[in-house]
């Protein structure tokens, strides 16, 4: 790795650190100078407070709503890339399928939540599947896109050698759609955390199965706004933990080859 590769990787953690510390101290700042009442915004020093009291509590509902995310993360993987092999099969297919695709990604969750909550029985297996009608959609799209995106060039080399579907799909258009795929992945991820906790809001679920969004609905009914912020802390760090894997993953599978991942020299 050379000079500008190490200081390009610096700086890529040092700038959004410093960007964080100067919101915050400037938060700190103006909750301190205006004596802003903690009911209203607190300050950073005191939902840090927060998150270390309530500790055992938050972070028990963010399992819940990770194991949530993670299980739709996860399904919509599977079922998307399963219907982006179908599509790129048939062009009827793909006409035929796709718009309803596209009808699940404009439909608001909000409104056919409630619907799927009242239909399926187990509360968990609904605040899945509503979390799945979030996080399918760019699975399908990207991943289409990329067996569709193919070189010409090998492309008829593969049928000049008589290669099979079965053959051009697995040797030529899935690694094409590699790329594509992890982009859309790295999107899903982040859908399916807000699915989770879109899909809470509307359940109310309460008890040992409360998530961070019950915990955020309570604190925000109690005025204990603290809890809330420290809540919503706990939600973004798992999304950016979530994005931050979803890269690794794809850097770890293409970095050998993809030049989209490969290291300046």
């Amino acid at each position: 790795m050379n000079r500008v590769a190490r200081h390009s990787k610096v700086l890529r953690v040092a700038a959004p650190f410093a960007v964080a510390v100067i919101v915050l101290v400037a938060w700190q700042a103006l909750v301190t100078i205006n004596r802003i009442p903690p009911y209203l915004v607190p300050s950073p020093l005191l939902v840090a407070r927060t998150l270390h009291a309530d500790r055992v509590l938050l972070l028990h509902s963010l399992a819940v709503t990770l194991g949530i995310a993670l299980t739709a993360l996860a399904l919509a993987t599977l079922l998307g890339v399963a219907m982006a092999l179908l599509f790129v099969q048939s062009r009827w297919i793909e006409m035929s399928l796709f718009p309803y695709a596209i009808l699940l990604q404009v439909t608001p969750i909000v409104s056919i939540a409630p619907l799927i909550i009242i239909w399926v029985h187990d509360t968990r297996a609904a605040l899945v599947l509503c979390a799945v009608v979030v996080a399918i959609f760019p699975i399908i799209s990207n991943t289409t896109l990329g067996l569709r995106s193919v070189d010409r060039g090998l492309l008829d080399l593969f049928r000049l050698a008589r290669a099979t579907r079965w053959q051009t799909l697995w040797r030529l258009r899935v690694p094409s759609a590699l790329p594509y795929f992890f982009g859309g992945l790295r999107i899903a991820s982040g859908l399916a955390l807000i699915g989770a906790v879109v899909a809470e809001f509307v359940a109310g679920t309460g008890g040992q199965g409360a998530g961070l969004a019950y915990q955020i609905l309570l604190a925000g009914i109690q005025l204990n706004i603290p809890r809330l912020f420290a809540a919503l802390v706990l939600i973004a760090a798992a999304g950016v933990v979530l994005f931050a894997a979803t890269v690794a993953v794809s850097r770890l599978s293409l970095s050998r080859w993809h030049e989209s991942e490969l290291t300046p020299r």
